[in-house]
């Protein structure tokens, strides 16, 4: 079956232990979280395969969570609820969820659909690297490389250039920017300049004059594909279309620690 990853988010200590304990003898790597605070730095530095999410969690809202999972468009989601009525289950998948189990449950029906659910994504491949020109990112090593030289980056900085540089060449704002780039929330939309700054001191010929991490008034920040190579379009174009679909969130490979536990 292979290594792969599932995230437990239930908030009953027993139940949670149960289950990953269960999935850990079937052959998964477990992390498990008790919260959303917990869930979100859990699944930002690992990137499960699959989200076993329970929609009754304290200190937040468990379908609110699920929007926000289904915003990063990364891992399939089981949703488990007390929650039975037609309504509810109706709600939950709206909500983002990809199946639903009602509790109580047994246990061969649950590690079913686990199984069902990550035989779903055996076959997507991620990219291990991305390259866009003179310019490439490990996605593995977490380190890029611009003119067969690489760049000393923070992780924050490695993120902040990979979200820029995926976006094929689009402004992003600076709030998309900390949505995206960024694992905890923030709301200092100078927080990107700052980063951005930093960043362009690192790969910039000029940081002074800026040629590769463009400022766009009234909006944010682009990244210009066309200066890395003369080409540089067309051989981003063919990167893309060999390594697969990239990952829409970069935090998905942020290396950050979190209280998830391994079983």
């Amino acid at each position: 079956m292979g290594a792969v990853c599932v995230q437990i988010v239930e908030g009953n200590p027993h139940l949670r232990s149960l289950l990953g304990w269960h999935l850990q003898q079937a052959g998964y790597w477990v992390y498990q979280s008790a919260d959303i605070h917990q869930a979100r730095e859990v699944f930002q530095s690992r990137q499960p395969t699959l989200v076993v999410l329970d929609s009754d969690l304290s200190g937040g809202d468990g379908l609110e969570f699920c929007r926000w999972l289904q915003q990063q468009q990364q891992s399939m989601i089981l949703m488990l609820s007390a929650r039975n009525t037609e309504a509810d289950i109706v709600e939950g998948l709206k909500a983002g969820a990809d199946d639903y189990l009602t509790k109580p449950f047994g246990m061969q029906e649950f590690q079913a659909r686990v199984e069902a659910l990550t035989r779903r994504t055996r076959a997507v491949v991620a990219p291990l690297q991305l390259e866009y020109g003179d310019l490439t990112i490990d996605l593995v090593q977490r380190r890029a490389r611009f003119q067969d030289e690489f760049i000393d980056l923070t992780p924050q900085e490695f993120s902040l250039l990979y979200i820029l540089a995926q976006a094929g060449g689009a402004p992003l704002s600076r709030s998309e920017l900390l949505r995206r780039a960024w694992p905890d929330e923030i709301d200092n939309p100078r927080t990107v300049d700052t980063h951005v700054l930093s960043l362009r001191k690192k790969i910039e010929t000029d940081p002074r004059q800026p040629s590769l991490i463009q400022t766009v008034r009234n909006v944010g920040y682009r990244f210009n594909l066309e200066v890395l190579t003369p080409n540089s379009a067309a051989l981003a174009e063919r990167s893309h279309a060999r390594q697969g679909a990239i990952p829409a969130d970069p935090t998905a490979f942020r290396m950050a620690t979190s209280d998830g536990r391994h079983f």
